[in-house]
């Protein structure tokens, strides 16, 4: 029998060990499997579709750059520089948290995440500086064609970023309430890998921009 009474103590078998200081989260781990199989596909359309609208973006520019003589180079600002270190940054503490998650240190994973959610904003932050210091030299988005996508590509990215640190921010705010579970661990490295997928998009940008923008 499964559990017997025996002066008046109810035995039978022992209870789940319970995960102090992550929340509850009592899927089966078959159920976490499945649903992370999911979750990756998931991850592997976002970013086929993701990459589709960075690479169409691409085509038209090099395809308008050569179209006529009105294209006109126009100097990034210094700012997209420190941005691009700031936005490599935030990665390397997403992968320090992730490190240190797997170990079980999870104060030290709340602060490495939170270090990159921050290093996040302060990459927008930085985005919307280069923007106002174009538009202080008088380089708008209609100025000519080369800004035009400067402005269209820049933006697109940030989008994504922003939809991006969404979800840093609702790990980090699951984290710091201890209600980051074995079953939320699947957001967590979706999340890594889509930052660094944007922090690769970036870079091809960036080159994309300085050697033929």
């Amino acid at each position: 029998m499964p559990g017997s009474v025996k002066q008046g103590t109810v035995k039978g078998p022992p209870p789940p060990p319970v995960q102090h200081g992550w929340g509850g989260d009592n899927s089966s781990s078959g159920g976490r499997g499945a649903s992370r199989r999911v979750s990756f596909l998931g991850l592997i359309l976002l970013l086929i579709s993701c990459t589709m609208v960075f690479l169409a973006l691409v085509v038209a520019f090099d395809a308008r750059r050569g179209f006529t003589g009105d294209w006109i180079r126009i100097s990034l600002p210094f700012v997209l520089w420190p941005n691009t270190a700031i936005l490599i940054g935030s990665s390397v503490c997403l992968e320090i948290a992730r490190h240190r998650l797997r170990h079980g240190h999870r104060a030290a994973f709340n602060k490495w995440w939170t270090i990159a959610t921050v290093m996040g904003f302060l990459f927008l932050a930085g985005q919307a500086l280069a923007w106002k210091q174009l538009n202080a030299e008088g380089i708008f988005v209609a100025s000519n064609p080369a800004s035009s996508f400067f402005y269209v590509m820049t933006a697109t990215h940030a989008l994504h970023l922003i939809a991006a640190l969404t979800a840093l921010i609702y790990v980090d705010v699951k984290a710091l309430h201890l209600q980051l579970g074995p079953a939320k661990r699947t957001v967590v490295d979706v999340s890594t890998i889509f930052w660094h997928f944007l922090d690769v998009i970036w870079l091809c940008l960036m080159a994309l921009l300085t050697l033929w923008g």
